[in-house]
C-alpha cells in the first residue's frame, strides 16, 4: 500500500493512497500487451468457437452447463459466506475465526499490558506491532501445531493509534479535520511499531496460543541494527555520516509481504520507503534522478523532523540503504538481520520462493507501483536440505531478472547484470552495485513490461505455475486497450498465470495467460471474467496477497474494496485454477469496514488459515452503519470503554474448522 501526505490518515479506499506514477519510459504496458494478445488470438479464436456453439445451443443452456461443470469440479468444499459490510469479522459456516494477536499484545513474559492512553516506545518494542501484513509459519521440530509465527508490521495510522491528535475545526463555515503534528515521543512509538514480530505459537485443544516465554520471540523495529550484504555493501552510495563503512543500517521500514525460505529464515520486503524521507537534497546531488524514480522524498512521515537519517539535507545517501529484501535468522534472537542487496532495490511487495529442478532457489518479486515491473531472483548456489548453515548466504549471490511479456503469450526473464545490454558505463552504471541501487532504471532500459501494480507473486509446486496479483491501475488510458480487452482505468485488477518452460522455475522463458480479470461480472463495462458459477458473493476486485495451500489450491486476499469501490469489504476468496471450475471464486472470510485483508497463510497440515487484518476502521466513518464515533469527532468519544476486541486494533486471526480437519475439504 502506498501512503501519501494527503492520505496518510485515510488509506483504505481504492487508490486514494496511490501517488502519481513515476515510470517515465515508453515501455509497453501490460494492458497494451493483453489487448494485443486477446485481439490477435484469444478474442478471434474464442469468439469463433463460441459463435459456432451458440449457433446450435441456446445461451441459457450454455450457462447452465457451465455452472454444473464448475460446481462438480471445484477443488473447494465449503458453504460460501455472504459478501457485505459491517464492523466485524465473518467466516464461512462451520469455521471459527479466533483473534490470535492484536496490536499492543504482550510478546514476552515481562511485556507490559497494552494501554492506548499510555503508549511508549519502550512498551511497543515488547509488544505486537502495528498494521500486520505478511504472515509466515516456521515449524518447530517439523510440527504443524507448534512453530514460530513471523509477521511484518508495514506502516502506522497515527489517527487510529493516538487519542486526541485529530481535531474538528471550523473553516469557512464548514467542519474540517485537522491533524496535530506528532511529538517526538509519538514518532518513537511509530518507529517501534514498524518492523516485524517473531513469536512462538502452539495449538492446544484445537486453538492456537501465544507462548510468551518462547526463547526465540523477538521484535524487529526501525531501530534494529542490520547489515548490508551482497554487491552493494560498502559502496560509496550507501555510506553516511553515521556509517562511513556503508555496511551497517539502523532499522527497516514499510515491510509489506515477505516470505519464508526453504532453509527456514524469514524474509521481509521493504516496500514504500519514499514516505519516510523529507528535506531536500543538496543542489546537483548525484542521487536526484535515482530518488525521483522512487518518489523520494514524499514526507508522509514526520521522522525527519526528529532524526537526521530521514532528512535528505543531512543524510543524502540514507534512502539507498532502504528498499531491499531483509533476511532474518529466526533460530537466533540475537542475530543481525541482513539486507540482501543482490535481490535488487525497489518497492518490494513480497519474496515467495521455490526450489528449482537443479537445486537453485527462485524468488518471485513484485514492484508495487502502477506501471512497474515483475522480477525474479535465481540464486547462484544450490539449496542443501541437509545443511542449514550452507544456505545462510545463498541470497548474496545470484541473478535478478525482470519480465518482458509478449503478445504471443510468451514471457522472457531478462537478466539485470552490469555490462550486459544497456547496463553499461555509457548509461551511468559503473558496477553491479550501481545497477542494483537503481534497479528500476536498469529495468526501464531493458524494456521490461509496465504492469498494473504487481503485488504478491506465488509459485505453485503442485502444478508448476506462478500466479501474479495485479491490484489495479486507474491511470491506464483508453488508447491502451481495445474491444477485446475493455480495461481502461483498470479499477479492479487481474491475475496473470505463468508457466515456466519445462516446468523449471529457473527458466529464462515461459508462457502466460490471464487467469482472471476482476470486478463485478454483472456490469458489462467492467469486463470481468469469472466463471458463470461464481455467485454474487464470489467475485472480487483488487487482488493483493495470495497463498497456495499444500493441495495446490489458490487463495486470494484483496485490498481496496469498500462502500464506494465495490459495496463490500475486503476478504479471502478461494479461486479454482484447474479443470471445468477454472475461474470460479468463492468468499471464505471477510474483514471489518476499513480493513485490508493480508496474509494469508496455511499451516503445513492445511488445518489452519492465518490471516492478517490490517488498519480496521480506517475510513469507516464513511459508512453510516459503522456503529461507533468517527475519529474526527471529539477525542473523548474515541476511546470510551476501550476493549481488546474493538476492530480498531490490527490483528492476526487463526481460522479453523469446527471439529477439526482440513480447510475447504
Amino acid at each position: 500500500m502506498t501512503v501519501t501526505p494527503e492520505t496518510r490518515f485515510r488509506t483504505s479506499q481504492l487508490e486514494e493512497n496511490d501517488g502519481p506514477p513515476v515510470n517515465p519510459t515508453d515501455n509497453r504496458t501490460m494492458g497494451e500487451i493483453v489487448a494485443a494478445r486477446f485481439s490477435r488470438r484469444g478474442f478471434l479464436m474464442g469468439s469463433l468457437a463460441v459463435s459456432a456453439i451458440a449457433a446450435t445451443v441456446s445461451p441459457l443452456a450454455l450457462v447452465a452447463a457451465d455452472e454444473a461443470r464448475a460446481a462438480e469440479g471445484s477443488a473447494f468444499k465449503f458453504d460460501e459466506l455472504e459478501a457485505g459490510i459491517d464492523d466485524k469479522h465473518h467466516v464461512a459456516p462451520g469455521y471459527d475465526a479466533d483473534v490470535l494477536l492484536r496490536w499492543g499484545d504482550p510478546l514476552f513474559a515481562d511485556s507490559p499490558e497494552f494501554d492506548p492512553a499510555k503508549q511508549s516506545a519502550e512498551a511497543q518494542a515488547r509488544q505486537f506491532g502495528y498494521n500486520n501484513d505478511y504472515v509466515g509459519y516456521i515449524p518447530i521440530d517439523g510440527s504443524a501445531e507448534h512453530g514460530l509465527l513471523v509477521v511484518n508490521h508495514e506502516y502506522t495510522n497515527p489517527h487510529l493509534m493516538f487519542p486526541g491528535i485529530v481535531k474538528v475545526v471550523e473553516k469557512d463555515g464548514k467542519k474540517a479535520a485537522e491533524v496535530a503534528p506528532l511529538s517526538k515521543e509519538q514518532v518513537d512509538v511509530e518507529m517501534a511499531a514498524h518492523g516485524g514480530t517473531i513469536v512462538e505459537i502452539r495449538k492446544e485443544a484445537g486453538k492456537w496460543q501465544v507462548v510468551r516465554e518462547g526463547k526465540l520471540n523477538r521484535r524487529i523495529t526501525s531501530n534494529t541494527e542490520m547489515a548490508l550484504s551482497g554487491p552493494v555493501a560498502g559502496h560509496d552510495r550507501v555510506k553516511t555520516n553515521a556509517d562511513p563503512s556503508g555496511a551497517k543500517v539502523i532499522g527497516t521500514v514499510n515491510n509489506c509481504a515477505g516470505g519464508v525460505t526453504p532453509w527456514g529464515t524469514y524474509v521481509m520486503a521493504e516496500e514504500n520507503i519514499h514516505g519516510y524521507f523529507s528535506g531536500e537534497l543538496p543542489e546537483g546531488h548525484q542521487e536526484a534522478a535515482n530518488y525521483k524514480r522512487l518518489g523520494i522524498p514524499e514526507g508522509a512521515y514526520e521522522w525527519g523532523a526528529h532524526y537526521d537519517r530521514f532528512n535528505l539535507a543531512k543524510e543524502p545517501n540514507e534512502p539507498n540503504r532502504f528498499g531491499w529484501i531483509v533476511e532474518v535468522d529466526v533460530n537466533d534472537p540475537n542475530s543481525v538481520p541482513r539486507k540482501r542487496t543482490a535481490m535488487g532495490r525497489f518497492k518490494h511487495e513480497g519474496a515467495e520462493s521455490i526450489v528449482a529442478k537443479d537445486g537453485r532457489v527462485v524468488f518471485y518479486l513484485g514492484d508495487d507501483e502502477r506501471f512497474d515491473y515483475v522480477y525474479k531472483f535465481v540464486t547462484a548456489g544450490k539449496f542443501n536440505p541437509n545443511d542449514r548453515a550452507a544456505n545462510m548466504d545463498l541470497l548474496d549471490d545470484g541473478t535478478l531478472h525482470v519480465a518482458k511479456f509478449a503478445e504471443d503469450g510468451s514471457v522472457e526473464w531478462m537478466p539485470i547484470v552490469f555490462g550486459e545490454g544497456p547496463l553499461t558505463a555509457e548509461n551511468g552504471f559503473a558496477s553491479q552495485a550501481d545497477v542494483l541501487i537503481e534497479t528500476r532504471r536498469a529495468a526501464d532500459l531493458l524494456g521490461a513490461t509496465k504492469m498494473d501494480r504487481p503485488e504478491d507473486i506465488q509459485p505453485n509446486a503442485g502444478n508448476g505455475k506462478v500466479y501474479v496479483m495485479l491490484t489495479n491501475n486507474t491511470k491506464r488510458k483508453a488508447d491502451q486497450v481495445d474491444a477485446a480487452n475493455p480495461r481502461a482505468e483498470n479499477a479492479f485488477g487481474h491475475i496473470i498465470e505463468i508457466i515456466e518452460d519445462g516446468g523449471d522455475f529457473a527458466a529464462a522463458r515461459g508462457k502466460w495467460e490471464v487467469l482472471l480479470k476482476c470486478g463485478d461480472p454483472s456490469v458489462a463495462d467492467v469486463g470481468a471474467t469469472f466463471s458463470t458459477a461464481t455467485t454474487a458473493h464470489g467475485w472480487f476486485g483488487m487482488p493483493d496477497n495470495c497463498a497456495v495451500d499444500s493441495a495446490g489450491r489458490l487463495w486470494v486476499a484483496t485490498d481496496g474494496q469498500g462502500p464506494k469501490a465495490t459495496g463490500r469489504t475486503d476478504g479471502l476468496w478461494a479461486v479454482d485454477t484447474e479443470g471445468a471450475a477454472r475461474a470460479t471464486s468463492k468468499l471464505f472470510f471477510r474483514v471489518p469496514i476499513g480493513a485490508e485483508m493480508c496474509g494469508p497463510l496455511f499451516a503445513p497440515d492445511d488445518q489452519t488459515a492465518f490471516v492478517a487484518v490490517q488498519h480496521p476502521g480506517d475510513g469507516g466513518e464513511d459508512w453510516e452503519g459503522f456503529g461507533r464515533p468517527s475519529y474526527y469527532e471529539d477525542p473523548s468519544t474515541r476511546w470510551p470503554d476501550f476493549k481488546p476486541d474493538m476492530p480498531v486494533r490490527p490483528s492476526v486471526v487463526a481460522i479453523t474448522k469446527q471439529g477439526g480437519g482440513k480447510i475447504a475439504v
